[in-house]
């Protein structure tokens, strides 16, 4: 039931998008119809990291507050207390980080099916009546490049495409304060900020190296036009914060 759902609303649409795109793209090249389809997700996700990145923005703008708050309230559950009414009188949500990941991971999931199982034979037969069979889809990027094969190269550019994003993303993204904040609480945060910075791309690069490299190519375009996205989004943001404070 839940698969039949999945692939209902994720595995083929994507995959049907992603032909069609191929269809329309001179010369039919396969890497180039995948940057179009990360440009139609990042189109769709937009609304939600704008809403993000304006809560973080909001967070940045209320540290004194919550500083104030800390100093003066010692008790747990009233630092709690005030600190909720904080961050909804900015119409902040201190969950709203986990959102982009937990809608991108499903997105990510079906799309590595996707990557997987379109240029296999017989394939092709979920394709909606509306979008034309190729027949066969070459899997080469600029004539050069496999992308139904894993790459060192694209998977060394997706590590450092996702280092340089979450780079970014600690730069104008910070802490989120919690009650009663002590030192370990603090040094746990900016644990998870470093491994979030300097593992996870690591981690990428070891999965880029054995999965087809057209799912690297779509990391790596993601990572890229969101560094663009969301660097566009801090400076018109905070610059409006500095105009209303």
């Amino acid at each position: 039931m839940l698969s039949t759902i999945y692939n209902a609303i994720l595995y083929r649409p994507i995959f049907n998008v992603l032909v069609f795109l191929y269809n329309i793209v001179p010369g039919h090249d396969f890497g180039i119809a995948i940057i179009l389809l990360t440009i139609l997700i990042l189109a769709v996700l937009y609304p939600l990291s704008y809403k993000l990145i304006k809560s973080r923005q909001a967070l940045t703008v209320i540290q004194p507050k919550i500083k104030e708050i800390q100093n003066k309230y010692k008790n747990k559950e009233e630092q709690a207390r005030e600190m909720m009414k904080a961050y909804k009188e900015h119409n902040i949500n201190p969950v709203s980080g986990c959102l982009p990941l937990l809608i991108q991971l499903p997105i990510l999931i079906a799309l590595y099916r996707v990557l997987l199982n379109v240029l296999k034979p017989g394939s092709l037969s979920v394709l909606y009546p509306f979008i034309e069979n190729p027949g066969t889809i070459n899997s080469l990027f600029f004539g050069v490049l496999n992308l139904a094969k894993a790459s060192p190269i694209l998977a060394g550019l997706a590590g450092l495409s996702q280092f340089l994003y979450s780079k970014l993303m600690m730069k104008y993204s910070p802490p989120t304060p919690q009650p009663s904040q002590q030192k370990g609480a603090m040094d746990i945060q900016k644990m998870i900020g470093k491994q979030t910075t300097y593992i996870f791309p690591f981690m990428i690069v070891i999965f880029g190296l054995s999965v087809p490299a057209g799912l690297t190519l779509y990391w790596i375009a993601f990572s890229l036009l969101s560094m663009g996205r969301d660097y566009y989004l801090f400076k018109k943001l905070y610059g409006k914060n500095k105009k209303d404070s």
